[in-house]
């Protein structure tokens, strides 16, 4: 009998999950490739004109010499302006913190025939300014661009800090994407 009343009682729960509305997003930013860079997003509604999202990045990244290759973690909390639209849909602001773990690598050192090495953690946030649409009740396009400032440290094993470019993790910066993705 109590198995017969679990199964029941699983039958209704998935039943009424599937009429509750849809209230979870999962994203790939399609301009993070282009910095050799995979960035995806999770993002939940928490009322009707609020949600939270939790992006998570890795990158190979280069420039100038310095290699990064790293993860990072990015909370957002999403508040929407629409008066017409409910939450994960439309126009919004959204304070975001960001944590990034990245291991440095510089071809150019002090020394001839040596490679550097390090360690470089940053911490800040920022604020975004967005827009999302869901296309067919199932499909999502989310653009977003806002002001950042990330502080670092950096840990050398080989090398000295001046071996490494760190510029375009930290201090302020410029976030921007165009994630497209699916809601369900």
């Amino acid at each position: 009998m109590k198995k017969v009343f679990l199964i029941l009682f699983a039958i209704a729960a998935i039943a009424s999950g599937t009429a509750q509305a849809q209230t979870n997003v999962f994203k790939v930013n399609v301009f993070s490739p282009i910095v050799r860079t995979g960035s995806v997003f999770y993002e939940r509604s928490i009322s009707e004109d609020k949600s939270a999202q939790l992006g998570l990045f890795y990158t190979g990244f280069s420039i100038e010499g310095t290699s990064f290759k790293g993860f990072g973690v990015t909370p957002e909390f999403r508040k929407y302006l629409s008066k017409s639209k409910e939450a994960p849909e439309g126009f919004y602001l959204a304070p975001f913190l960001r944590y990034q773990s990245f291991k440095l690598t510089a071809d150019k050192v002090e020394m001839e025939g040596t490679e550097g090495k390090a360690t470089y953690n940053t911490f800040g946030g920022g604020l975004l300014i967005g827009n999302q649409w869901v296309l067919g009740d199932r499909f999502v396009i989310d653009a977003f661009f806002g002001p950042s400032y990330n502080k670092g440290n950096i840990k050398v094993t080989s090398g000295t800090e001046d071996d490494f470019d760190t510029g375009a993790f930290g201090g302020f910066g410029i976030r921007t994407g165009l994630a497209f993705g699916i809601k369900f």
